[in-house]
């Protein structure tokens, strides 16, 4: 949920980006201070040791290692339903997988959303019988709720707190509360019964509000008792869900113009198409040199939709291979994305990377075939009243 700022990559995973905001770095050193400190109380060592530090390491490692789990369940069921996932961030509050579009349909919003918070409750489980196996169910139980006797090891002691923190993440991330995993959820529920995104949006955000001044007051209320830390974290995180909620509850008067409609229905039905079979040279010069565009949608031999082929792309091939190179051995963009159904809501196009990045996106029917192709302008057409 949620996400912002500066971001420096870790790595990539099948065309994923995982990177961390630069807040994520504070988060990660109050955990390492704080888990040095029970670590050594425990084992009866300073804070300062190398055991207490390493089992905080280990910890805090643990931890992020679970959320990054987390989004990357969301980002598996996105992808194998059409979403592009281009970049995981990890920051203060979390973790976002960023999708490049909107779920087209009540099942997959649902599916999406819920496929993280099951990961987490995965993770949990697995934990949870280990340290059941290991220390007996009272002595794990009590290490759960960190009340560590003399005889709990500092290994075990850390699959107590991993075991106890992936809890109470399942806990936070199942609440009602949008843009929160739980508030899409709700709003899936609520899409199908409905049949409406943007009065489901609405309903959900509701709910959110509520929640970010439920969490923001008693944020406030802890911190008056004492619990100053607490007290400002949790508000933080109302203030946070308050106006994302907000938000989506403003895109929704938007969205509400194009209720009902479909990509089909504004979509141009005549695209030109390059074949997949065509050499480099014919695509050079029968299409880019005609129409002067800078990219062409490619169509295989059963008129489906392949990808696309960028002019820089075509012109970097060498003049003495442009006759025997077909355009289906450069497609810059594959036909794993930059595509949408026909029937897919038009409000769906709203916020879609692809269309943001290219200025249109290539219309397909059920069986993959090239139909059509709509743009940011007929979008645009499409939200003007009247």
């Amino acid at each position: 949920m949620f996400g912002g700022g500066n971001t420096i990559t870790l790595f990539r995973v099948r065309g994923i980006t995982v990177a961390v905001d630069w807040s994520w770095f504070l988060i990660l050193f109050l955990v390492i201070f704080w888990l040095s400190s029970f670590y050594g109380e425990l084992l009866g060592q300073p804070s300062s040791s190398m055991e207490p530090y390493l089992l905080a390491v280990a910890s805090a490692i643990g931890f992020f290692g679970s959320i990054l789990l987390h989004e990357f369940g969301h980002a598996i069921v996105a992808l194998r339903n059409g979403i592009g996932i281009s970049t995981i961030r990890l920051w203060i509050f979390g973790g976002v997988a960023q999708m490049d579009r909107e779920a087209d349909g009540p099942g997959t919003e649902f599916m999406v959303a819920i496929a993280g918070p099951v990961v987490t409750a995965l993770i949990s489980v697995v934990l949870v019988a280990i340290g059941i196996a290991v220390s007996g169910t009272s002595a794990f139980s009590d290490a759960v709720r960190l009340q560590v006797g003399a005889d709990t090891g500092g290994i075990m002691a850390m699959v107590a707190w991993l075991a106890a923190i992936n809890i109470i993440v399942l806990f936070f991330n199942l609440l009602p509360a949008f843009p929160m995993d739980g508030g899409r959820v709700v709003r899936a529920i609520a899409w199908k019964v409905t049949g409406r995104r943007s009065s489901a949006t609405r309903f959900a955000a509701g709910l959110g509000r509520i929640f970010g001044y439920l969490f923001i007051a008693l944020g406030l209320f802890w911190a008056i008792q004492g619990a100053v830390f607490s007290g400002i974290w949790l508000a933080l995180i109302g203030f946070l869900i308050n106006s994302s909620a907000r938000a989506a509850t403003a895109e929704t008067t938007v969205a509400g113009v194009l209720e009902g409609m479909k990509v089909g229905d504004v979509m141009d039905e005549s695209p030109v198409a390059i074949p997949s079979t065509a050499s480099i040279h014919q695509a050079l010069d029968e299409y880019f040199l005609r129409y002067q565009w800078s990219w062409f949608p490619v169509t295989d031999e059963h008129g489906r939709f392949a990808g696309v082929i960028i002019r820089d792309e075509a012109e970097s091939v060498e003049e003495t291979e442009r006759a025997s190179a077909t355009v289906g051995e450069h497609l810059e963009v594959s036909s794993g994305g930059f595509h949408i159904r026909e029937d897919a809501p038009l409000d769906s196009l709203l916020g879609n990377q692809d269309m943001r990045k290219f200025g249109a996106l290539m219309v397909t029917d059920q069986a993959g075939r090239l139909s059509g192709v709509v743009t940011i302008e007929q979008l645009g057409r499409a939200l003007k009243p009247g």
